[in-house]
């Protein structure tokens, strides 16, 4: 479990209908299954006016079929998250009045959907979060500032300088990311063993 005491850390919910004339579901992986649960307690009907986005990654094709019987308006399935994220950018500039978001999955897809749904002016009252499967995290060095996804272990080197980094608990909702620190700046040649921490 992650500290209590870090003030910026995310904390996530379990996701349940609410009233509202649309509802916009972004999930990954394991994330469907929060969807899945959610639909035993929704009223008939609950799915009609509802768009499901959905990046099954590692998961496959395990989810895609049950999510699809629940009859969305709109269903998309894509191949990463980077990819859905310009759809989710062009569904939240189009939406109406109304509109209930849905994040569930890892923390990387919550991260940044959040980002972009609070950037769109969607209310953050009107958007519930489940985290869901892996724990990896999306890490920003703060040296190079890049971002390293899919991150598990720590430390944990930087996909874009090298350096390597000690991953803090304090999260950045700005870039929808952890951040990681150089942990043997004094000493280069220091090269503390990685535990696979983040599952």
């Amino acid at each position: 479990m992650t500290a209590k005491t870090i003030l910026s850390r995310p904390v996530y919910g379990t996701l349940s209908p609410q009233p509202g004339k649309h509802h916009l579901f972004i999930a990954d992986a394991e994330g469907a299954a929060a969807i899945l649960d959610m639909a035993n307690s929704a009223p008939a009907g609950f799915f009609a006016d509802a768009h499901i986005m959905f990046v099954p990654g590692a998961t496959g094709t395990k989810y895609v079929e049950p999510l699809k019987k629940l009859q969305p308006a709109q269903f998309y399935e894509g191949p990463s998250i980077a990819s859905a994220l310009p759809r989710l950018r062009q569904t939240l500039a189009t939406a109406h009045m109304g509109l209930r978001v849905y994040l569930s999955g890892t923390e990387g897809l919550i991260g940044q959907a959040m980002q972009a749904a609070l950037e769109a002016g969607i209310d953050h009252t009107s958007i519930q979060t489940e985290q869901r499967g892996s724990l990896a995290r999306r890490v920003q060095c703060v040296h190079c500032k890049g971002i390293t996804e899919n991150v598990t272990t720590q430390p944990a080197t930087c996909s874009h300088c090298g350096l390597l980094l000690l991953v803090r608990d304090h999260y950045s909702r700005r870039i929808a990311a952890f951040q990681g620190v150089c942990i043997n700046a004094e000493d280069p040649t220091e090269n503390p063993p990685k535990e696979e921490i983040f599952r």
